[in-house]
């Protein structure tokens, strides 16, 4: 049986690389029905903003690759209750469906679940 997989990512869409490495690696994993989840966290949680303008700032937006994760099997979406609220941001205005926003002891609950976690 493969073992299952949390993606924690972290950062902003526009500081670096590491979202999109997030992304990708949940849409390989998704390709090869692996059990994987992904955890919004932290700045990781503007990256669920709509229009993210990113050519002005000269990257590629990651738009497309987060409503691409359902048709790869990525259903199990999370955000962290606290990392929004601490950015004005609510559920509502939010880019990604289905999406499940967690306090702060479901998360803890959410990573013990799974075999793997990496943390972009």
């Amino acid at each position: 049986m493969a073992k299952s997989l949390l993606i924690i990512s972290r950062q902003a869409p526009w500081t670096g690389p590491s979202a999109r490495e997030a992304l990708d690696i949940a849409l390989a994993g998704g390709a090869f029905d692996l059990p994987l989840a992904m955890l919004f966290l932290d700045d990781g949680v503007l990256q669920l903003l709509p229009a993210q303008a990113a050519g002005e700032l000269q990257q590629k937006d990651i738009t497309a690759n987060l409503q691409a994760l359902s048709m790869f099997g990525v259903d199990d979406l999370f955000a962290c209750h606290t990392s929004l609220a601490e950015r004005g941001m609510g559920p509502t205005e939010l880019n990604v469906e289905p999406l499940q926003v967690l306090r702060d002891q479901e998360i803890a609950a959410l990573i013990d679940r799974y075999d793997q976690v990496i943390t972009l």
